[in-house]
């Protein structure tokens, strides 16, 4: 949606399509860093963000028993610019559906590709309900399951398993939480995000085990509640508040980041597709909205689509290899049960990069 946003605006006309049939998404909070944010306000969102989420000035790190450690250096990056926040992501898809709609850009749903061909000035596009078109460029964002990425790009391959999975619950926000939170030190490490003036998301990595089944709803509640056991805090409140009612998921963790090119005549990727992250950053979907501006950027810079799409690789490439690379070696920090201290000054360089213009 931020690509399509992003081109409809420079004038381009834009046909969008999406697998999900009624154009949904989970229900989980998601945390808007400040790099994130900004990203928004390029799209001209981040006034209905800031008042259907949350927004805070600072991050405060806790060991797991809840003794205080420091707050993390969150700067305001733009005049005018929140420092942080959080948003339901229900609630941030609506928000930007919202815009679609107004641009008048056509959506198909439950729709995907079956059949891409590149011709020397356009694709066709063979569709999965038999349908067909032409087009003088395929954007391929979708998912790290990429259709668009297993048609066209051979030289790709699936992400690979971190060996963490990611718990998350959405509850009504404990008392007296007035900024996001995380819990370090513990083999467990977790965090809270405020999405809404009532309502939080906890989010807690775990290593990974294989299964033969998906968790239970009732075993979601009952793990969760047993892996919180050992913490204080707002992460005790919620062990110790939580219903069977709250939403609860639990997902392993991926990673890739794709070798280039991420584009091929006039097919490229962004977002998951080509660069997918864990959620150690909080930057998973910021990547992806930055791709979506940056490749629009570049194609109204030239006519000429290739130049555009090298351009627009050679400024996402290494802000998103950074990212991801950092987000798996903490990853793989907490699964080796090291400093917590040395936890948060990645995570504190890993921000101040990522204020960096994009």
């Amino acid at each position: 949606m931020a690509t399509a946003i992003s081109l409809a605006e420079r004038g381009v006309a834009v046909d969008l399509i999406d697998l999900d049939a009624e154009w949904r998404v989970y229900g989980a909070g998601i945390t808007i860093t400040g790099p994130t944010l900004r990203a928004y306000r390029r799209l001209g969102l981040l006034e209905e963000i800031k008042q259907q989420g949350a927004i805070t000035s600072k991050t405060r790190l806790f060991r797991y028993d809840g003794t205080h450690m420091l707050d993390l250096d969150e700067p305001v990056i733009e005049e005018g610019l929140p420092a942080t926040g959080g948003i339901m992501r229900p609630v941030l898809h609506h928000i930007m559906q919202k815009r679609v709609r107004e641009l008048a850009i056509p959506v198909r749903l439950g729709l995907t590709v079956d059949a891409l061909q590149n011709m020397d000035d356009h694709v066709n596009v063979g569709f999965s309900d038999g349908t067909c078109g032409s087009y003088d460029l395929v954007v391929g964002a979708d998912s790290v399951f990429s259709k668009v990425r297993d048609l066209a790009f051979p030289h790709m391959g699936q992400a690979q398993p971190t060996g963490q999975g990611c718990w998350r619950i959405s509850i009504r926000k404990p008392p007296g939480l007035e900024m996001g939170e995380f819990f370090l030190g513990h083999a467990n490490p977790c965090g809270i995000t405020a999405c809404a003036p009532d309502m939080v998301y906890m989010w807690m990595l775990t290593a990974h085990e294989e299964r033969e089944s998906f968790m239970s709803d009732d075993e979601l509640f009952d793990t969760l509640k047993l892996l919180l056991a050992d913490f204080g805090g707002n992460a005790g409140w919620i062990r110790d508040n939580m219903t069977r009612s709250d939403w609860i998921n639990y997902r392993p963790l991926a990673a890739a980041l794709q070798p280039a090119n991420w584009f091929d005549g006039r097919i490229v990727l962004l977002g998951d597709a080509v660069h997918a992250t864990t959620p150690h950053l909080a930057s998973g979907a910021g990547m992806a909205v930055e791709s979506g501006i940056v490749l629009a950027e570049e194609l109204a810079r030239t006519d000429d689509v290739s130049t555009a799409l090298r351009a627009y690789q050679d400024r996402r490439y290494s802000r998103c290899r950074d990212v991801i690379e950092t987000s798996v070696a903490v990853g793989q920090l907490q699964l080796d049960h090291g400093d917590p201290q040395i936890h948060a000054k990645m995570l504190e360089g890993a921000l101040s990069r990522l204020n960096e213009p994009f």
